[in-house]
Protein backbone atom coordinates (compact mmCIF):
# COMPACT_ATOMS: atom_id res chain seq x y z
CA UNK A 1 0.00 0.00 0.00
CA UNK A 2 1.25 3.43 -0.92
CA UNK A 3 1.49 6.41 1.24
CA UNK A 4 3.02 8.88 0.14
CA UNK A 5 3.31 10.96 -3.19
CA UNK A 6 6.83 10.07 -3.67
CA UNK A 7 6.81 7.83 -6.76
CA UNK A 8 9.99 5.72 -6.03
CA UNK A 9 8.95 4.56 -2.41
CA UNK A 10 5.66 3.19 -0.99
CA UNK A 11 6.20 4.75 3.12
CA UNK A 12 7.81 7.02 4.74
CA UNK A 13 9.41 6.95 8.20
CA UNK A 14 10.57 10.00 10.33
CA UNK A 15 12.10 9.09 13.42
CA UNK A 16 13.53 12.39 12.86
CA UNK A 17 12.19 15.76 11.58
CA UNK A 18 14.08 19.29 10.75
CA UNK A 19 17.43 20.09 9.08
CA UNK A 20 20.09 22.64 7.69
CA UNK A 21 21.10 23.76 4.46
CA UNK A 22 23.91 22.29 3.61
CA UNK A 23 24.30 22.85 -0.61
CA UNK A 24 22.39 24.46 -3.67
CA UNK A 25 19.76 21.39 -3.78
CA UNK A 26 18.67 22.64 -0.44
CA UNK A 27 17.81 26.16 -1.11
CA UNK A 28 13.83 25.79 -1.58
CA UNK A 29 13.32 22.64 0.80
CA UNK A 30 9.70 20.92 0.62
CA UNK A 31 10.30 19.53 3.28
CA UNK A 32 10.85 22.74 5.53
CA UNK A 33 7.41 24.44 4.10
CA UNK A 34 6.22 21.20 4.95
CA UNK A 35 6.93 21.01 8.13
CA UNK A 36 5.48 24.70 8.77
CA UNK A 37 2.54 23.43 6.80
CA UNK A 38 1.49 20.61 9.12
CA UNK A 39 2.47 22.61 12.30
CA UNK A 40 -0.27 24.80 11.31
CA UNK A 41 -2.52 22.23 11.15
CA UNK A 42 -1.97 20.96 14.04
CA UNK A 43 0.63 18.43 14.28
CA UNK A 44 2.98 18.79 17.47
CA UNK A 45 5.17 16.38 16.01
CA UNK A 46 6.67 19.58 13.85
CA UNK A 47 6.43 21.93 17.31
CA UNK A 48 10.51 22.71 17.18
CA UNK A 49 9.18 23.83 13.46
CA UNK A 50 12.36 23.03 10.89
CA UNK A 51 15.30 22.53 13.86
CA UNK A 52 16.26 18.99 14.03
CA UNK A 53 14.84 17.01 16.34
CA UNK A 54 15.04 13.15 16.98
CA UNK A 55 11.54 11.45 17.62
CA UNK A 56 11.92 8.07 20.21
CA UNK A 57 8.14 7.42 19.80
CA UNK A 58 8.49 6.78 16.36
CA UNK A 59 10.82 4.33 16.41
CA UNK A 60 8.64 1.41 16.90
CA UNK A 61 5.92 2.46 13.61
CA UNK A 62 8.05 0.06 11.13
CA UNK A 63 7.02 -2.81 13.87
CA UNK A 64 3.49 -2.69 12.76
CA UNK A 65 3.44 -2.75 9.19
CA UNK A 66 2.93 -5.89 7.68
CA UNK A 67 2.77 -5.49 4.01
CA UNK A 68 6.26 -5.63 2.83
CA UNK A 69 7.41 -2.09 1.91
CA UNK A 70 9.76 -0.02 0.51
CA UNK A 71 10.40 2.89 2.94
CA UNK A 72 11.72 6.08 2.57
CA UNK A 73 13.91 7.19 5.69
CA UNK A 74 13.66 10.82 6.97
CA UNK A 75 12.09 12.18 4.35
CA UNK A 76 11.41 15.16 6.35
CA UNK A 77 15.09 15.35 7.55
CA UNK A 78 18.35 14.01 6.59
CA UNK A 79 19.46 11.34 8.94
CA UNK A 80 23.28 12.21 9.27
CA UNK A 81 22.50 15.41 10.33
CA UNK A 82 25.65 16.79 12.80
CA UNK A 83 22.82 17.26 15.04
CA UNK A 84 21.60 13.43 15.37
CA UNK A 85 24.01 11.64 17.64
CA UNK A 86 25.17 8.16 16.18
CA UNK A 87 23.51 6.28 19.35
CA UNK A 88 19.87 7.40 18.09
CA UNK A 89 21.14 6.57 14.24
CA UNK A 90 21.60 2.95 16.15
CA UNK A 91 18.39 2.61 17.24
CA UNK A 92 16.94 2.81 13.99
CA UNK A 93 19.23 0.38 12.75
CA UNK A 94 17.96 -1.60 15.21
CA UNK A 95 14.66 -1.63 14.22
CA UNK A 96 15.27 -2.19 10.51
CA UNK A 97 17.58 -5.16 11.56
CA UNK A 98 13.89 -6.08 13.38
CA UNK A 99 11.78 -5.54 10.02
CA UNK A 100 14.01 -7.57 7.32
CA UNK A 101 10.47 -7.59 5.05
CA UNK A 102 11.24 -3.80 4.17
CA UNK A 103 13.77 -2.02 2.03
CA UNK A 104 14.57 1.19 3.69
CA UNK A 105 15.85 3.52 1.66
CA UNK A 106 18.36 6.29 3.21
CA UNK A 107 19.38 9.68 1.52
CA UNK A 108 21.55 12.26 3.05
CA UNK A 109 23.88 15.27 1.72
CA UNK A 110 25.66 14.37 4.46
CA UNK A 111 27.60 11.64 2.78
CA UNK A 112 31.00 12.11 4.57
CA UNK A 113 28.94 11.56 7.92
CA UNK A 114 26.79 8.53 6.43
CA UNK A 115 30.74 7.02 5.61
CA UNK A 116 31.89 7.83 9.13
CA UNK A 117 28.70 5.67 10.75
CA UNK A 118 28.80 2.94 8.80
CA UNK A 119 32.49 2.84 8.81
CA UNK A 120 31.82 1.28 12.30
CA UNK A 121 28.56 -0.71 11.88
CA UNK A 122 27.61 -3.07 10.03
CA UNK A 123 24.95 -2.29 6.98
CA UNK A 124 21.85 -3.98 7.47
CA UNK A 125 21.23 -6.19 4.03
CA UNK A 126 17.59 -4.33 4.26
CA UNK A 127 19.03 -0.88 3.42
CA UNK A 128 19.58 1.04 0.10
CA UNK A 129 21.80 3.78 0.57
CA UNK A 130 21.68 7.48 -1.66
CA UNK A 131 23.26 10.68 -1.50
CA UNK A 132 21.62 13.62 -3.59
CA UNK A 133 24.03 15.11 -6.38
CA UNK A 134 22.12 18.21 -7.52
CA UNK A 135 25.14 19.78 -8.97
CA UNK A 136 28.89 19.65 -9.97
CA UNK A 137 29.56 20.91 -6.30
CA UNK A 138 27.78 17.69 -4.87
CA UNK A 139 29.38 14.81 -7.26
CA UNK A 140 32.01 14.25 -4.57
CA UNK A 141 29.31 12.50 -2.48
CA UNK A 142 29.39 9.75 -4.92
CA UNK A 143 33.26 8.36 -3.66
CA UNK A 144 31.91 8.42 -0.05
CA UNK A 145 29.36 5.95 -0.65
CA UNK A 146 30.68 3.78 -3.29
CA UNK A 147 32.50 1.03 -1.33
CA UNK A 148 29.96 1.15 1.79
CA UNK A 149 28.71 -2.73 1.17
CA UNK A 150 25.04 -2.05 0.59
CA UNK A 151 22.31 -4.14 -1.67
CA UNK A 152 21.65 -0.89 -3.40
CA UNK A 153 24.01 2.31 -3.67
CA UNK A 154 22.16 5.20 -5.32
CA UNK A 155 22.33 8.84 -6.33
CA UNK A 156 19.03 11.42 -6.63
CA UNK A 157 19.78 14.13 -9.10
CA UNK A 158 17.07 16.48 -7.55
CA UNK A 159 16.82 19.01 -7.78
CA UNK A 160 18.99 18.40 -11.06
CA UNK A 161 20.09 22.01 -11.23
CA UNK A 162 22.68 21.94 -13.84
CA UNK A 163 24.59 19.57 -16.31
CA UNK A 164 26.76 17.10 -14.18
CA UNK A 165 29.22 16.37 -17.28
CA UNK A 166 31.21 13.02 -17.18
CA UNK A 167 30.40 11.04 -13.80
CA UNK A 168 31.94 7.78 -12.63
CA UNK A 169 29.23 5.34 -12.00
CA UNK A 170 31.30 2.53 -10.68
CA UNK A 171 29.71 0.90 -7.78
CA UNK A 172 26.22 2.65 -8.04
CA UNK A 173 23.14 0.87 -9.02
CA UNK A 174 20.34 3.29 -9.13
CA UNK A 175 19.62 6.90 -10.28
CA UNK A 176 16.85 9.01 -9.78
CA UNK A 177 16.33 12.62 -11.43
CA UNK A 178 13.81 15.18 -10.96
CA UNK A 179 13.18 18.85 -11.78
CA UNK A 180 12.48 21.43 -9.11
CA UNK A 181 8.69 22.51 -8.19
CA UNK A 182 7.14 25.01 -6.68
CA UNK A 183 7.47 28.80 -7.45
CA UNK A 184 10.89 29.63 -7.07
CA UNK A 185 11.78 26.44 -8.97
CA UNK A 186 14.82 26.40 -10.89
CA UNK A 187 14.25 25.49 -14.42
CA UNK A 188 15.85 21.74 -15.58
CA UNK A 189 17.14 21.55 -19.28
CA UNK A 190 16.05 18.07 -20.91
CA UNK A 191 20.32 17.95 -22.23
CA UNK A 192 21.30 17.68 -18.77
CA UNK A 193 18.82 14.56 -18.40
CA UNK A 194 19.71 13.13 -21.66
CA UNK A 195 23.04 12.99 -20.49
CA UNK A 196 22.86 11.26 -16.96
CA UNK A 197 20.36 8.54 -18.42
CA UNK A 198 22.62 7.84 -21.58
CA UNK A 199 25.80 7.21 -18.55
CA UNK A 200 23.13 5.31 -16.55
CA UNK A 201 22.36 2.96 -19.85
CA UNK A 202 26.04 2.30 -20.51
CA UNK A 203 26.65 1.12 -17.03
CA UNK A 204 23.59 -0.72 -16.90
CA UNK A 205 22.02 1.26 -13.89
CA UNK A 206 18.25 1.37 -13.65
CA UNK A 207 17.08 5.05 -14.58
CA UNK A 208 14.24 6.90 -12.67
CA UNK A 209 13.01 9.85 -14.59
CA UNK A 210 10.35 11.46 -11.77
CA UNK A 211 9.39 14.52 -12.99
CA UNK A 212 9.77 18.04 -14.66
CA UNK A 213 8.56 19.73 -12.08
CA UNK A 214 7.79 23.80 -12.62
CA UNK A 215 9.57 24.04 -15.38
CA UNK A 216 8.80 21.77 -18.71
CA UNK A 217 10.52 20.45 -20.99
CA UNK A 218 9.81 23.68 -23.60
CA UNK A 219 11.28 26.08 -20.90
CA UNK A 220 8.03 26.80 -19.45
CA UNK A 221 6.96 27.36 -16.75
CA UNK A 222 3.92 25.78 -15.36
CA UNK A 223 1.92 23.70 -12.71
CA UNK A 224 4.38 20.25 -12.08
CA UNK A 225 1.16 17.76 -12.76
CA UNK A 226 1.11 19.80 -16.37
CA UNK A 227 4.65 18.84 -17.14
CA UNK A 228 4.71 15.51 -15.98
CA UNK A 229 6.95 13.09 -16.05
CA UNK A 230 7.67 12.26 -19.72
CA UNK A 231 11.17 11.86 -21.33
CA UNK A 232 10.87 11.97 -25.35
CA UNK A 233 7.41 10.67 -24.74
CA UNK A 234 8.30 7.93 -22.47
CA UNK A 235 7.46 6.93 -18.72
CA UNK A 236 10.88 5.78 -17.28
CA UNK A 237 10.98 4.57 -13.98
CA UNK A 238 13.21 1.59 -13.53
CA UNK A 239 13.67 -0.19 -10.34
CA UNK A 240 16.90 -2.05 -8.60
CA UNK A 241 16.04 -5.48 -8.95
Amino acid sequence: MRTTKIEWTERTWNPVTGCTKVSEGCEHCYAEVMSRRLYAMGNTKYANGFRSTVHPECLNEPLKWKKPSTVFVCSMSDLFHKDVPFDFIDKIMDIIIKTPMHIYQVLTKRAERMREYFSTHTIPQNVWIGVTVESSEAIKRIDAIRKIPAKVRFLSCEPLLQNLGTLDLNGINWIIVGGESGPYARPMKEEWVLNIQRQAIAMKIPFFFKQWGTWGPDGIKRNKLLNGKLLQGMVIQEMPK
